[in-house]
């Protein structure tokens, strides 16, 4: 389903140096699963998961998604296929000055829907995700939680193959935190829809996926399965990142 072979990122810093955030880097994330990205700060996980829809372009390396190699297209045929990959963030990414509807909208009007079908398809979404009642609100009216409830609607309302999650929870209440995470599972099982999920937090890893990437300093250090909230790690710092939660 998504295809990550050899992948590289480097930055240059204010003082010249380059910084390596991501070494060479292979996942093969299968369809219909909940994949985490977890690792201290500073490990690549949110470099990682933009080189995923090229928001990021590896220096090197290949992305494939849907068995289409998203690394080889043109920015026009680039634009088209994001179109099936959604995209949620830490800090909401909302328009102050639209409603809530009118945030959700807009990931419509740019995919080019027709106008007449564009309300619809927002209403369901926010049914999905429990906010039909705030549809004419304002973000400031909104707690966090619903801020973000409203960014998941809008990344599911072109019915995306994959979507991408960068640290979603981080600014929440773990009560909150629980209501977004039920949310981005009930898509997932309801519509099969890939997440993949960028965490510091083990405790999003052990209630949400399926499998997990441990990563450290820009470096792949492992694999690993999710299976009833118990990780097992087979390297020294995988098993500090988890024995540290």
């Amino acid at each position: 389903m998504i295809i990550l072979d050899n992948v590289t990122k480097t930055f240059q810093t204010q003082d010249g140096n380059w910084f390596t955030a991501v070494e060479p880097t292979s996942l093969n994330i299968k369809q219909g699963e909940i994949f985490g990205l977890m690792g201290y700060s500073g490990a690549g996980k949110s470099t990682l998961l933009r080189l995923i829809n090229l928001l990021e372009r590896p220096d090197s390396g290949k992305v494939t998604i849907d068995g289409k190699e998203l690394t080889a297209l043109s920015n026009h045929d680039l634009r088209h296929a994001r179109q099936n990959i959604g995209m949620i963030f830490q800090q909401f990414n909302l328009m102050a000055n639209r409603t809530v509807a009118e945030n959700v909208a807009f990931a419509l009007e740019i995919a080019g829907w027709e106008k007449a079908k564009i309300m619809p398809r927002v209403m369901e979404c926010l049914e999905i995700v429990d906010l039909a009642n705030r549809a004419n609100h304002y973000p400031a009216q909104l707690s966090g939680g619903q801020k973000q409830r409203a960014g998941i609607a809008r990344a599911l309302a072109p019915s995306p193959h994959v979507m991408l999650a960068d640290e979603p929870t981080s600014a929440l209440d773990p009560a909150t935190t629980k209501s977004v995470l039920n949310c981005l599972k009930d898509i997932n099982e309801k519509f099969n829809v890939t997440i993949v999920i960028v965490t510091h937090e083990m405790s999003v890893i052990r209630r949400l996926c399926n499998r997990v990437a441990l990563l450290d300093g820009g470096r792949l250090l492992e694999i690993s399965d999710v299976k009833n909230g118990e990780i097992h790690a087979q390297t020294e710092i995988g098993q500090r990142l988890i024995e540290e939660e």
